[in-house]
């Protein structure tokens, strides 16, 4: 079956080849539109290995979380460093943890495992108690920023939480956003949700420097949850099996958009992306074939409809 990420699951003789492995910390997602569900199946599209460690789970239907109940950090610390004493890792994703405590926990491991890039996504708390989320956010802030190699966020997300004082009449650009996140040792940020003309969003995977890749997007008329969490995701899996970081940024922004393309509601709440869409455009290439089409194992990867 085709991947939309192109990457190779066997050698030039034919014979098997090991997956790279991408260990995730996240929250179980009941509802299936983001935590470690999402990270399951955007790596395993990206021919990555996940090593998902649970950190807590939330307690969430398709339109809102309702709360979170999250892990100590002992059982968090235990479950990695099982799995990294066994396993080569090829990259760390962080995703909601849960807790101050959780964060330390993971810092340390990274910290541990400097050589690995960590990608780090920060969704939106505004659904959590003040105290909690202002603690938590410190606490990402002090302790895995400084261990992060790729931040990724919604522009409103991180503006609120890393540049709260902004006085400027204008918004802040992606260059604001990375400078004020290079300030805690964050060398690259993936700003996401900027607003553009004719109702496009673009997205920009910047430094305090420069701007290094620029993504444009129509806006979709549904209101999709689960999208960040793809999103760093399928970026963390594709630095994994190798791709340079522009590379990894145009094309894992490209499957989002793909997944958000075939998105669907399955309940009464928002739409989900379907990280495994390609699965289906598979099925259908094959069904063309028997009619007399031709099937194709290449994934349009430049193709985008949003």
């Amino acid at each position: 079956m085709p991947s939309p990420l192109d990457t190779n699951a066997t050698s030039s003789s034919g014979e098997s080849v090991s997956l790279p492995c991408v260990m995730a910390f996240n929250a179980n997602d009941p509802s299936g539109a983001g935590g470690l569900g999402a990270d399951v199946a955007a790596m395993s599209s990206a021919s990555a290995h996940v090593l998902p460690v649970v950190t807590g789970a939330y307690v969430r239907d398709s339109s809102d979380i309702h709360g979170h109940i999250a892990f100590d950090e002992e059982a968090v610390d235990d479950q990695a460093r099982c799995a990294l004493e066994d396993m080569a890792v090829q990259a760390i994703k962080v995703g909601f943890v849960g807790s101050p405590e959780n964060l330390s926990a993971i810092a340390e491991i990274a910290s541990d495992y400097p050589d690995l890039p960590l990608v780090a996504y920060m969704p939106s708390l505004a659904w959590w108690n003040e105290v909690d989320m202002e603690n938590y956010l410190d606490a990402f802030a002090e302790l895995l920023l400084p261990q992060t190699t790729v931040l990724v966020g919604n522009h409103s997300t991180l503006c609120r939480w890393l540049l709260p004082d902004w006085a400027d009449d204008k918004a802040p650009g992606p260059r604001d956003v990375a400078r004020a996140a290079a300030e805690h040792g964050v060398p690259y940020t993936l700003v996401t949700g900027i607003n553009a003309a004719d109702q496009y969003l673009e997205s920009h995977l910047a430094t305090p420097e420069t701007v290094l890749a620029t993504a444009r997007y129509e806006r979709f008329e549904a209101t999709f949850t689960g999208a960040g969490d793809t999103l760093s995701a399928a970026l963390a899996a594709l630095i994994a099996v190798g791709a340079d970081l522009q590379t990894a940024c145009g094309e894992a922004l490209t499957y989002l958009d793909q997944c958000l393309d075939a998105g669907f509601q399955p309940g009464m709440g928002h739409a989900m992306p379907d990280r495994l869409f390609w699965a289906h455009d598979g099925d259908e290439s094959e069904e063309d074939a028997e009619d007399g089409g031709a099937a194709t194992d290449d994934f349009p990867v430049g193709d985008t409809k949003h």
